[in-house]
């Protein structure tokens, strides 16, 4: 019959008859130092394997006060742009030694509060984040009171958090430039949460390309509410409900793209010959669609790296006196079939 695992070292103390503290010394390689006899010492260790003893680390690490675990939370799990800034962070999260608590705020800034309260219940030594992107108040209050924090992706430009994040601005000022260079005018931008650090910088990217190219701005060329792929599905059907629908369509995320295909798709249209399409974030799919699709591309694996690295650097110096890092990642334009060239 196969034995029980153990994992508490006082059930493994009793089936040695040892005392708690004998055994805890045999098994954190100190029974030399405390004299503690070869025979005592190699039954320890053989109980340990005969039992395959897993140390509670978690009770452990409660007691000295080191997880050795980061908390992650993000706003859609379900989101393949978060989903590979997720995967960064683990992998080098675990690269240094620390395991990750991932945790999912659904969009939903209470869920976001909640979930930060209970990654903090869990002792973890440091919180990443990519906030909801409407408040800020329960990550300064995080911050200041000494728990090492980083904010990727959705930062706030008013206030000092360490921070990384894309060059949201360049992204969306190179996007639109390129689609006015082949020709467009008619141009529809199908944002995200309006009131996000990232879709602001977008829109703003947005308007000034126009503006620099001496196209005419009007508040109706901007539609849209969310990241999702509802969104862009809905403002897609709409626009081309419309007497003079856009030939361009700029889709502030990838998720939001794909509601666009699918409601051109419906409608009966043809990318690039009857509209275009540029989607900011680069994604595995985007160069195997029907039409490979041109994206601002996102250095995400680069802002996961660099996440942990400002957290490990945060932990380790225990002085946020000093400025916090605020970092800003530049964007790529990657250029596929997606765009028609009206100048021919």
């Amino acid at each position: 019959m196969e034995k029980k695992i153990v994992n508490d070292i006082n059930d493994l103390a009793n089936i040695l008859k040892l005392s708690i503290t004998t055994v805890s010394r045999v098994l954190n390689g100190k029974a030399e130092i405390y004299r503690i006899s070869p025979d005592t010492k190699q039954r320890v260790l053989d109980a340990a394997r005969e039992y395959n003893y897993i140390p509670n680390q978690l009770a452990r690490g409660l007691k000295l006060n080191k997880t050795a675990t980061f908390g992650l939370v993000i706003p859609d799990i379900s989101n393949p742009f978060f989903a590979d800034i997720a995967k960064s962070i683990e992998y080098e999260a675990r690269s240094n030694g620390y395991s990750l608590m991932l945790c999912d705020s659904r969009e939903n800034i209470a869920l976001e509060k909640e979930l930060i309260n209970l990654l903090l219940s869990h002792k973890v030594e440091g919180i990443i984040v990519a906030p909801v992107g409407t408040q800020s108040e329960h990550l300064i209050q995080t911050y200041i009171s000494g728990t090492p924090l980083v904010i990727v992706d959705r930062s706030f430009p008013e206030i000092d958090l360490p921070s990384i994040c894309s060059d949201n601005y360049q992204g969306g000022f190179e996007a639109v430039n390129y689609l006015i260079l082949m020709g467009h005018k008619k141009i529809v931008c199908i944002q995200g949460i309006p009131e996000s650090f990232p879709n602001k910088e977008r829109v703003h990217g947005f308007i000034d390309a126009l503006r620099n190219n001496k196209i005419p701005f009007n508040q109706s060329m901007i539609v849209g509410k969310d990241f999702s792929l509802e969104n862009g599905y809905k403002q897609t059907r709409m626009v081309f409900s419309l007497k003079d629908p856009p030939t361009a369509i700029f889709a502030l995320s990838n998720l939001i793209s794909l509601g666009v295909l699918q409601a051109i798709k419906e409608i009966g249209l043809m990318i690039p010959d009857d509209v275009s399409l540029i989607s900011f974030d680069e994604q595995p799919y985007s160069a195997y669609l029907g039409t490979p699709m041109t994206t601002i591309d996102q250095k995400k694996s680069e802002m996961g790296q660099f996440a942990v690295e400002i957290l490990i650097k945060q932990i380790r110096e225990k002085d946020p006196g000093t400025k916090p890092l605020i970092m800003k990642l530049k964007t790529n334009l990657i250029i596929r079939n997606s765009v028609k060239n009206l100048k021919k």
